[in-house]
């Protein structure tokens, strides 16, 4: 299992991850109402990810449900931001409520990426845009 802190922007399914849910955004439908997607801020013991929801895991998952990510994406969604999410191959599935610590800050959503200079195929971090998420105000 890999640490939120950790994950980078991928074009491949390998993220296995466990976090809390904290908050999730209002759902909203795309063609014709037949996706529905929201966004989501998690989190785990080293940083916070936007992770986007989709069809049914939007009413599956409230905050305080630990999730277990299998196969997951680090990639920009429709909206052009950074999110973790299941993808085609991946699995999301509730492994438990409340009892896991967390951290907010610092957000990887909130990271801009480059493509290496050495490697190509990889990416790396070229600046952050805020230590916390611009989506959801922090938890006080």
């Amino acid at each position: 299992m890999v640490s939120l802190k950790e994950i980078v922007r991928a074009a491949r399914n390998n993220i296995n991850t466990r976090f809390i849910v904290l908050e999730k955004g209002r759902v909203t439908s795309q063609g014709g109402g037949q996706n529905r997607t929201c966004l989501a801020l998690v989190a785990d013991e080293s940083a916070s990810v936007h992770f986007q929801l989709w069809n049914e895991e939007c009413d599956a998952f409230r905050p305080g449900n630990i999730v277990h990510l299998s196969n997951g994406i680090f990639s920009y969604s429709r909206s052009n931001c950074l999110v973790l999410r299941a993808g085609k191959s991946g699995k999301v599935e509730k492994v438990g409520e409340f009892t896991m610590a967390f951290v907010e800050s610092p957000n990887v959503s909130q990271i801009v990426w480059i493509s290496d200079l050495y490697d190509s195929s990889k990416y790396v971090q070229e600046y952050v845009i805020a230590t916390v998420s611009g989506k959801f105000s922090p938890l006080v």
